[in-house]
């Protein structure tokens, strides 16, 4: 058999499983790609043209026909099957202690497009939600004179962090802690970074089963999808410096953002999957709207 075979295999088999994606790919061709030349040991942006011909054992056909069992048959996302996500081209660790990585915030900072926020006094960063991590070490490796603090409720994912702090060897400029929101994060920080959890009660009763083996308190919001977005926007503001900016993620939930806060002025940020996912708020915008008489709009 060769590699184009075992991949066109591979692909037919999820196509006509009842799978989810949405975890670092998004259709079975790329899935069965990823899970194949993992599975072979083949980095995962190898030329497969170039490779189509390649042949492959009976021992690694047989290995990647157990991987895609697996997948199909216990419905996790590939990315708990072979511990590993990929944000913006940079490896991550990951298990089923932390939600997988695939925050917009990521394309954001890779392309620097909030820089125009910042400044030359932007040196204290908050990753409010950390999960594993990644978006605390892709920030460090965007602004190399920052010092960042990931925090987060769950201590699982702090463990998960920890491994993806270390693994990129920024132990002197990450620091990890465990809060619930913003509790235990004194502040002030130039910018705060947070992908919270947001899915609104009906979109989690209606989750397919791949989200589902994420913990649920790193997707669950509450009614709205809200309840712990109005806590932050309640504490922000005092542990914010002046010029600080938070760039928060919502997924789809903009119409109850909205809903739930009327008067906020919000920047939105243009994201590969719109202009409603990823929002900036500033530190005077977050005074203005929680002064008591600020007016309604």
């Amino acid at each position: 058999m060769t590699l184009q075979e075992l991949l066109a295999q591979a692909t037919k088999r999820l196509a006509a499983a009842p799978l989810a994606y949405g975890h670092g790919t998004t259709n079975a061709h790329d899935e069965a790609a990823w899970l194949m030349l993992w599975q072979l040991g083949m980095p995962l942006d190898s030329d497969l043209d170039a490779l189509a011909s390649q042949a492959v054992t009976p021992e690694q056909t047989s290995a990647v026909d157990a991987l895609i069992n697996r997948r199909i048959e216990t419905r996790q996302p590939a990315a708990y099957l072979t511990n590993e996500a990929w944000l913006q081209g940079v490896p991550f660790y990951i298990d089923e202690r932390s939600i997988v990585p695939r925050s917009f915030i990521a394309e954001l900072i890779a392309d620097g497009d909030f820089d125009e926020w910042l400044s030359d006094t932007t040196h204290q960063v908050l990753d409010l939600c950390t999960g594993n991590g990644s978006l605390a070490v892709l920030t460090a490796m965007a602004w190399p004179d920052v010092l960042v603090t990931g925090a987060d409720l769950s201590p699982d994912a702090l463990a998960v962090a920890r491994i993806n702090v270390d693994k990129h060897k920024l132990q002197d400029r990450i620091t990890l802690i465990e809060s619930d929101g913003l509790n235990n994060c004194p502040g002030p920080y130039d910018l705060i970074v947070c992908n919270p959890p947001y899915v609104n009660a009906t979109s989690m009763g209606a989750l397919p089963a791949e989200y589902l083996a994420e913990p649920e308190m790193a997707l669950a919001g509450g009614s709205d999808g809200m309840d712990f977005i109005r806590n932050l926007l309640r504490d922000a503001p005092s542990r914010m410096s002046p010029d600080g900016v938070l760039v928060l993620e919502i997924g789809n939930e903009r119409p109850f953002f909205e809903a739930a806060f009327p008067q906020l002025e919000a920047v939105w940020l243009t994201t590969s999957a719109g202009d409603d996912q990823v929002l900036l708020l500033t530190a005077e915008s977050l005074l203005v709207q929680s002064a008591p008489d600020a007016p309604a709009k």
